[in-house]
């Protein structure tokens, strides 16, 4: 049975820095495409970060998050700089049968329960 758990989600101040982790479990993603996605209250599912077969960074946060994997750990992370009040959210792990990354939500298979996390201004 797979399984994504993420952790390091928690509340911080503005300009703060966190980094998520996603725990895969019960098969090896080595080769599937992996994202993070948020859904902040009240608003729709947006893209942060994909990797795969390439890298691609949401707009909103570019320049500030940075996705990565251990693959020895198999588990995907997401470094987050400068942190501000707008990316409060529950933040989502999710992977795909494919390597071909995608910033559409639908297009992935497994998916994690989310971590909240809050930015204080």
């Amino acid at each position: 049975q797979v399984q994504l758990v993420e952790s390091g989600g928690g509340l911080v101040q503005a300009g703060d820095s966190l980094r998520l982790s996603c725990a895969a479990s019960g098969r090896t993603f080595s080769r599937n495409a992996m994202a993070w996605f948020r859904q902040a209250p009240g608003k729709e599912r947006e893209f942060v970060a994909t990797i795969g077969g390439s890298t691609d960074i949401g707009d909103s946060v570019k320049g500030r998050f940075t996705i990565s994997r251990d693959y020895a750990k198999n588990t995907l992370y997401l470094q987050m700089n400068s942190l501000k009040p707008e990316d409060t959210a529950v933040y989502y792990c999710a992977a795909r049968r494919l390597v071909i990354t995608s910033t559409d939500g639908a297009d992935y298979d497994y998916w994690g329960q989310g971590t909240q996390v809050t930015v204080s201004s």
